[in-house]
């Protein structure tokens, strides 16, 4: 077995472990951090949104051309007075996008675009998208997220509380937050890849929270018939015996969006695959850092409000305190009994068993037995 397998083993059974709820106030404000960066970015220098919100052209030549694609994006800019995004296709032709302009002009433009690459004017094929059309995806991008994350919420609540409802919508909007800052710090385009890509983080992300929710609805039944562990001791060992396998899936996922973002942006020069690959590398990997040290932790915080848990939370304290004062340890890895041990015949906590427990030898052994060795 590798080490990584015996450590999430180990992890599993609660031999090991971070205390990541108990230094929750350290993740919480390195996440405010991270969003009050994201907020001021977005302020500042907003999105850049592509042509599919916000309307324009987009100018395709059907023939290869020599003309480089520094030069062929200052002649559309001239030609327009907008900034233009020129991509170089695999046949040599271009590709001009150009955002924001009005298309009545879109013929004048033309014209100037194909006496400058030295083509035919009738060799360039114009696409034009109206302000109102960008208007109308944008609302719908809204819409499609609104609605995602009431059902999300609706669904948690239902399945398991509305405290993990709360805290998972909050991991949601934390990350969609960040990718959002990022993408307007970075200063890539927004398209309609970038909402694709937004929504299917979305969908990992709660993938991970949902994966240590069920750990922990699973852990703290008839929490409050014992008094070893605090609902914060439990939700700390349901964070780590699912975390290998949360750091396991997000980087398998985050291997190929990599390649999509350095490699294949970055060096190959495709840009268009950077729209939908920085979307969904930030996303994950904040949406694995979110499901961690953001979502569980807060569901800790809002249970151990409750009368019933702050009770559980005093009498397993002052259980800990007899036990130190008696020398000896509750340090033991937790049960997977659940908690039948420790419930006494009226429905009260009883006791915890400390230490391991001795087997009573049986009065009737050896009774009837004959006296001698035996043949």
């Amino acid at each position: 077995m590798s080490k990584l397998g015996t450590l999430g083993a180990r992890l599993h059974r609660g031999e090991v472990g971070y205390d990541f709820v108990g230094n929750r106030k350290i993740w919480y404000g390195i996440s405010i951090l991270i969003t009050i960066t994201a907020i001021v970015g977005l302020a500042v220098r907003g999105l850049n949104m592509g042509i599919d919100f916000q309307g324009g052209a987009v100018f395709t030549t059907s023939k290869s051309t020599a003309v480089s694609v520094a030069q062929a994006e200052t002649y559309a800019e001239e030609a327009s007075g907008h900034d233009a995004i020129v991509q170089k296709l695999g046949n040599g032709s271009l590709r001009i996008q150009i955002a924001g302009i009005d298309t009545d002009k879109s013929n004048q433009i033309k014209d100037e675009l194909a006496k400058d690459l030295k083509v035919d004017s009738e060799s360039i094929n114009a696409d034009l998208i109206g302000p109102s059309w960008g208007d109308q995806i944008a609302n719908k991008a809204w819409q499609g997220l609104g609605i995602f994350l009431v059902l999300v919420v609706i669904y948690l609540a239902i399945a398991f509380e509305w405290r993990m409802a709360i805290a998972a919508f909050v991991a949601l909007i934390h990350d969609i937050t960040i990718t959002v800052g990022i993408y307007a710090l970075v200063g890539f385009e927004v398209t309609p890849g970038t909402v694709i890509g937004l929504l299917t983080i979305l969908g990992y992300s709660l993938y991970d929270t949902v994966v240590v929710f069920d750990s922990l609805k699973e852990q703290t039944k008839d929490i409050t018939k014992q008094t070893r562990w605090t609902y914060s001791d439990i939700a700390n060992r349901s964070i780590n015996s699912t975390l290998v396998r949360s750091i396991n899936t997000t980087v398998v996922a985050l291997l190929p969006v990599a390649g999509l973002l350095f490699i294949g942006g970055g060096v190959l020069g495709a840009g268009m695959l950077n729209d939908i690959s920085l979307s969904l590398f930030v996303g994950l990997a904040a949406g694995a850092y979110s499901s961690i040290f953001i979502a569980t932790p807060l569901v800790a915080d809002l249970k151990e409000r409750e009368p019933a848990m702050k009770a559980l939370k005093r009498r397993v304290l002052a259980k800990r305190a007899q036990a130190a004062t008696a020398g000896e340890s509750l340090d033991a890895p937790v049960d997977d009994e659940r908690f039948d041990d420790d419930e006494s015949e009226d429905g009260d906590a009883a006791p915890a068993v400390v230490g391991p427990r001795n087997q009573p030898a049986s009065r009737n052994r050896g009774r009837g037995r004959p006296s001698g060795k035996r043949r």
